[in-house]
């Protein structure tokens, strides 16, 4: 059956329309609609996920996809969020949350994150994950909101 190729990472939705090619394609078809989907599932993955005011700390993750021809997909991602108080809590959900995927933290610090004013400051590093390229969480924060003034800092914890 075309299960075997499914894991709990699929969504009902994904496994009602295998059952449905299924019944119409061979299983060869549909294991390359399953490879097809999950190689999306980066594409799909929101590249910024930060509470929406006050200071907290972040993290830069590097999320990987499975290996195919040779080649590992790969985004980066920035996550941040008040009710962690450690850099490495906010990792343990990131884990938690896009299991099975492969996740590596490439660092940490804070934001300051003021709606009010359109105002996001990134600044600071993590103890345990060392400092994060600010630029780069910059450069994806400023993609999700683009009229919003990003500044950065190395200074301060």
């Amino acid at each position: 059956m075309i299960y075997k190729f499914l894991n709990k990472s699929h969504s009902r939705s994904v496994r009602l329309l295998i059952d449905h090619l299924s019944g119409t394609k061979s299983a060869p078809y549909c294991q390359q609609i399953i490879r097809t989907m999950s190689s999306t599932s980066l594409d799909a993955l929101p590249k910024v996920d930060i509470d929406p005011s006050g200071v907290f700390k972040y993290i830069l993750v590097k999320v990987y996809d499975k290996e195919k021809d040779n080649v590992e997909p790969s985004i980066t991602i920035v996550r941040g969020y008040k009710r962690c108080n450690y850099h490495s809590d906010i990792f343990d959900e990131v884990q938690d949350k896009l299991h099975p995927l492969d996740c590596e933290p490439l660092g940490g610090g804070r934001i300051s994150h003021e709606p009010d004013n359109k105002k996001i400051h990134i600044y600071g590093y993590s103890q345990g994950y060392g400092k994060a390229d600010h630029e780069i969480a910059a450069k994806l924060i400023k993609d999700t909101y683009p009229d919003y003034a990003i500044s950065v800092s190395d200074e301060g914890y």
